[in-house]
């Protein structure tokens, strides 16, 4: 019953927020339900329940080792929000508070769904959800910015629908009972029919690829991380995608179970590879630090599909990855949703000096720049080295040294715009704007604990993770 809690929790909250008449006193409900959800996570991550072969939800290893990092992204956004919606108190928060909590509770139904379709119906509402989060602002490039996210997300989830009619004839075809509960479908394994096992493998990647934001299906990305609020986009790039990833997770043991497991894990590597170099590139030419931060999401989302593609060790570090990714990106979105409130812009054109204007999210954006591109001791340098590790343990070299190729112009790219808007002297529009800007402790504590959070996942990792990301690499990949 507690695991439902995690998807009931965030729902009556959702509905206790649309019903709530207060615009001042409503923001608070994104804390507490937050605290409620962390705390269940925090129990069921340190006494795991059994989860039952045939449930449709259950909290198993995998939603063990990634939903509890969700989680405490939620409570410390939800922490900033507070603040941030004092400081945007010109606009109705009802709308936003309510869809916030109901992502949170798809969420957390998408990590624990067991079922083919039960996956992709909380997936379907996530992207729904996340849509009047994405309008916020109410701009007309916030407008395109939603479409876009609606139309290329609405493609990717159409193509996961038709990928999972497929998996399901598979199993149909080879004898089975239509059971698409993924335990059902791994017990038929090389009963399944090879011909509609590939195609069902290529559209659910392809669509689940397009959520997570895999190059090339990431074009949504830098328009909608862009013109999302700094909370929205913490949340896309640490939660939404993230809920993707586990589903390919799920598709690919079931593509291993059927004989395919080779060729699942030579295309998970070629598209985390491409990921990464195109989101490099991308890097060296953007003027833009929001989308600056799109273009490291997708760099990111290849990290994990390549650790995912190198057998139980890099398993074990994409998990890792999926924990230190998330608070530390948490951390630069927050950051930047300051810098962009207080400079009034976002680009190398419009914003610099900001070290005068904002000193405290500057620090931090500066910090969580050197954090998200592997700098010791951070949590990202420590789950990368292990997937270099686990690239030349499983023989793959070159592949180890392209990855280490695209980190390097990343890093390049990042420092590149980072220092340019930090450095120098603030412009007139910017000094004007930034005196309008109220650096509280409520915008600036958060992040800062996420970087911490980051430093000491680096630093010293707990044994109950460590114990979670080992049981979730087991259950993927038994030791026979």
């Amino acid at each position: 019953m507690k695991e439902l809690s995690l998807i009931i929790v965030p729902l009556v909250g959702a509905m206790l927020a649309a019903a709530w008449p207060g615009n001042r006193t409503r923001p608070w409900l994104l804390p507490l339900v937050g605290l409620i959800h962390a705390a269940l996570s925090c129990w069921l991550l340190a006494a795991p329940p059994a989860a039952p072969l045939g449930a449709w939800l259950a909290f198993d290893a995998l939603t063990r080792a990634v939903l509890p990092a969700v989680s405490l992204l939620f409570l410390v956004c939800a922490l900033y929000g507070v603040s941030y919606l004092r400081v945007r108190g010109e606009r109705s928060n009802r709308v936003f508070v309510t869809a916030l909590l109901a992502v949170l509770g798809l969420l957390s139904a998408g990590h624990q769904a067991r079922h083919l379709g039960l996956l992709w119906i909380a997936t379907e509402a996530v992207t729904l959800a996340a849509v009047p989060l994405l309008h916020f602002n109410g701009t007309p490039r916030a407008f395109e910015a939603t479409w876009k996210y609606l139309l290329i997300g609405g493609t990717g989830i159409a193509l996961s629908l038709l990928g999972s009619f497929c998996l399901g004839y598979a199993s149909l075809h080879g004898g089975g009972v239509g059971d698409l509960t993924f335990t059902a479908l791994i017990a038929q394994g090389r009963g399944l029919s090879r011909p509609w096992v590939l195609a069902a493998w290529v559209l659910l990647l392809v669509g689940y690829g397009t959520k997570m934001g895999l190059a090339p299906m990431h074009t949504w990305k830098p328009d909608a991380y862009g013109e999302a609020p700094g909370i929205v986009g913490a949340i896309l790039a640490g939660g939404v995608t993230t809920v993707a990833f586990t589903a390919i997770l799920r598709v690919r043991a079931v593509v291993s179970a059927a004989g395919e497991a080779a060729m699942a894990d030579r295309t998970l590597l070629a598209l985390g590879l491409f990921s990464m170099l195109v989101a490099a590139l991308m890097l060296l030419g953007t003027r833009d630090f929001k989308r600056m931060l799109a273009y490291s999401s997708v760099e990111h989302m290849g990290i994990l599909t390549i650790g995912a593609a190198l057998g139980a060790a890099g398993f074990w570090a994409a998990m890792f990855h999926v924990w230190a990714n998330s608070l530390t990106k948490g951390a630069l979105f927050m950051s930047a949703g300051n810098l962009r409130r207080a400079a009034g812009g976002r680009t190398t054109d419009e914003v610099c000096g900001m070290a005068l204007l904002t000193p405290r999210s500057a620090a931090i954006f500066v910090t969580g720049m050197f954090a998200v591109t592997a700098c010791p001791p951070f949590g990202p340098f420590f789950s990368e080295l292990r997937v270099v590790r686990a690239a030349f343990e499983t023989g793959h070299g070159a592949a180890a040294t392209m990855f280490l190729t695209c980190l390097l112009f990343a890093f390049f790219g990042l420092t590149r715009l980072v220092f340019a808007i930090v450095d120098g002297r603030p412009r007139r529009t910017a000094r004007t704007a930034g005196h309008h800007f109220p650096e509280t402790m409520g915008l600036v504590l958060p992040p800062l604990a996420l970087l911490g959070c980051s430093l000491w996942l680096g630093l010293w990792t707990p044994g109950v993770l460590r114990d979670a990301w080992t049981a979730a690499a087991s259950q993927f990949f038994p030791v026979k």
